[in-house]
């Protein structure tokens, strides 16, 4: 087999979907820190359009962008699949993963709020995403609800979305907002449990006080720059 390197950043989400693709998979890989305060040669290289991480290396070939990298992981290992056979079912994974892309960043824009206008705003957008999740995410092709986005177990779609389960806490710790309710979003809190619940899971995800120190020093140097 060739090798695997996996160049990420602690406590980045988009690295750990990488790193949950390859447990779930049970590729053996390396796994490279880079401090993006100081990028190595390495990553400049390996990625000189964006140069950000994640960057999957195999046999020296580097794979850029988190989601890519999942679609390259899939199409490359084919056992254990992470996107369903059935192209309605494929289509529909495909569906909530361009929805956490073009709408997961709202959250984010709470955590560098500067204002209170900002912060409205991003909570807003926030929660209206967390509702649409809430009513249409887990129902499958027959209407039924399902554990997972793409059924029973867990899939590519679970993986974009996997840093809800984890960061959006540290986000609402740090900031001081309460978004995903147990009460107003029973239907997302419970896949965020079962989610996390998973071993594969479980078993690699940053420390929670760890990440809440380093969210909580980051978001004072944001409000402290201009």
């Amino acid at each position: 087999m060739a090798e695997v390197k996996l160049h990420g950043t602690w406590p980045s989400p988009f690295s750990y979907r990488v790193i949950w693709a390859l447990k779930l998979k049970g590729i053996p890989y390396e796994y490279v820190e880079e401090d993006l305060s100081n990028k190595s040669p390495l990553l400049l290289h390996y990625n000189p359009v964006h140069k950000k991480i994640p960057v999957l290396v195999h046999g020296g070939k580097p794979i850029c962008e988190s989601m890519v990298i999942l679609e390259y992981i899939d199409e490359t290992w084919t056992e254990k699949p992470l996107l369903p056979s059935d192209p309605f079912e494929r289509a529909t994974a495909r569906f909530w993963i361009k929805f956490i892309e073009d709408k997961g960043p709202a959250v984010f824009m709470i955590f560098r709020a500067k204002s209170d206008e900002e912060l409205e705003n991003a909570k807003k957008q926030s929660l209206e995403m967390l509702r649409t999740v809430e009513e249409w995410g887990f129902r499958g092709g027959d209407g039924r609800e399902r554990k997972f986005f793409g059924g029973d177990e867990i899939g590519m779609a679970d993986l974009a979305f996997g840093w809800v389960a984890h960061w959006i806490g540290v986000v609402e710790e740090v900031v001081d907002v309460k978004l995903l309710d147990a009460n107003e979003f029973p239907k997302v809190y419970a896949w965020t449990e079962r989610f996390k619940d998973a071993a594969v899971i479980r078993d690699n995800l940053p420390d929670r006080n760890l990440m809440a120190a380093a969210f909580r020093r980051r978001r004072e140097q944001l409000l402290q720059s201009t």
